[in-house]
């Protein structure tokens, strides 16, 4: 699965971090003087049991098929969003930064996601005919047709426009747009509390990414926490999402209807080509 969030595209793409050598140790770098016997090597360590490289557990990976299929269940809800990113300086030092998203979700084709940081904000509503991104602050807002489901929907605005949904894999696990055949190693790693929930916690490899997912125990496996980890990148740089649900939301039907609010234009989407 090509996993993304707010974070992933922006934040996990740091510049590499600098290492440095380590240090020599202290005295003369000729080694022993002459004459004098070098002492004897001390003896190896006992190899500890490590767990099996690359092995795949299939437990693990029908825990997602699981969840996928769980969340495709699910005719309504609304999910709270908290996401934090990190950016890579070229000396190797992290800075983090961090957002919240809002989605009211009613199937099959109906979406308003609010967007907030520090530096911006959006949001993303989509009725079953259109689909509008109004930014508040530049008091704009674009619209384009479209008829398709919500995960259809995301690939479009991220593949032509460069529009990322947050957390748009909660739209594709359980269907055939969130492929698992391409595992290098999956893995059970416990229990963990989330957000004061037991969750069943875990652990991903696919090529340069490391990817963790703590799922809810029990007759409702929602995703509750997501950790990537960017391999590709020696500082190891990391996105974290944690989710919080509501499973019986009542938006109403204006929930998902945009009316433009006095003194905003509307400018058109710019497909990435064109940019």
């Amino acid at each position: 699965m090509k996993l993304r969030t707010l974070f992933v595209q922006a934040s996990l793409v740091g510049l590499a971090a600098c290492s440095s050598a380590p240090p020599t140790a202290s005295g003369s770098a000729a080694g022993p003087s002459a004459g004098t016997p070098a002492p004897a090597p001390a003896p190896a360590p006992a190899a500890s049991a490590q767990p099996a490289a690359n092995a795949v557990d299939p437990a693990a990976i029908q825990a997602l098929n699981n969840m996928g299929k769980y969340l495709q269940s699910l005719k309504a809800f609304e999910v709270v969003i908290d996401l934090s990113g990190e950016r890579v300086l070229a000396d190797g030092q992290k800075l983090q930064h961090t957002a919240t998203a809002d989605l009211d979700v009613a199937r099959p084709n109906k979406l308003r996601a609010q967007m907030r940081s520090a530096r911006s904000q959006r949001e993303l509503i989509y009725d079953g005919t259109t689909v509008t991104l109004y930014t508040p602050a530049q008091k704009s807002y674009s619209q384009a047709p479209f008829k398709e489901n919500l995960g259809a929907l995301a690939e479009r605005l991220r593949a032509r426009f460069g529009v990322e949904i947050p957390s748009a894999d909660l739209f594709l696990w359980g269907t055939d747009a969130a492929p698992l055949d391409n595992m290098q190693s999956a893995m059970n790693a416990g229990q963990d509390i989330i957000g004061g929930e037991i969750c069943d916690h875990y652990a991903f490899r696919q090529g340069e990414i490391d990817w963790q997912i703590w799922i809810a125990a029990g007759g409702r496996p929602l995703p509750r926490k997501l950790v990537i980890t960017n391999r590709g990148d020696e500082a190891r740089p990391q996105s974290v999402t944690l989710y919080k649900w509501n499973l019986n939301p009542r938006p109403g039907s204006s929930a998902f209807a945009f009316k433009p609010p006095p003194g905003t234009k509307q400018a058109e989407f710019v497909p990435l080509k064109s940019r």
